[in-house]
């Protein structure tokens, strides 16, 4: 039982008519959220969500990051970075990671900053498609392991909350 494709170009429709810079709809557990982009951003096409937009990360267990760290022998390029203690938010796809919502912007978060479960961290696109990635806890922010515009993988650590 998925959200039909013809509603969604419908709205997609309605969207581009309208004044409004972003159209969530949910039917059931499923939600469609539509925004514009920016005249500033380079992508031209409508971003539409995945049917379910909230992320949700596995806690890792904590011996996983100290036994990564302490093989330094490998060749992974990410083996080699020492997390800091607390909860890692991975990525959930492979994209492309915004860390603001436009290039004018500024980011979604910054280290030191506090957080609520359920708040935006920031923007992986994939297939011109933007998934915000929320927090799955609360806490404050010890590290952001991408850069802006930077390519990341699935299951690639993103952010650090303690």
């Amino acid at each position: 039982m998925s959200m039909d494709l013809r509603k969604i170009k419908k709205l997609i429709d309605l969207l581009e008519e309208s004044n409004l810079a972003e159209l969530e709809i949910r039917e059931g557990e499923e939600t469609v959220r539509l925004s514009r982009i920016p005249k500033g951003v380079p992508m031209q096409m409508q971003a539409v969500a995945p049917p379910v937009t909230h992320v949700h990360v596995e806690q890792r267990p904590a011996a996983a990051p100290a036994a990564r760290g302490g093989d330094d022998g490998g060749g992974a390029p990410s083996g080699g970075k020492e997390l800091p203690d607390g909860h890692v938010v991975h990525a959930p796809m492979v994209g492309t990671f915004y860390a603001s919502p436009n290039p004018d912007s500024p980011p979604y978060v910054k280290i030191g900053q506090q957080v609520k479960a359920g708040e935006v961290l920031g923007i992986i696109e994939a297939m011109k498609m933007f998934n915000q990635i929320e927090a799955d806890h609360s806490g404050t922010i010890a590290a952001v392991l991408v850069g802006n515009g930077q390519p990341v993988e699935f299951d690639e650590p993103l952010f650090v909350i303690s």
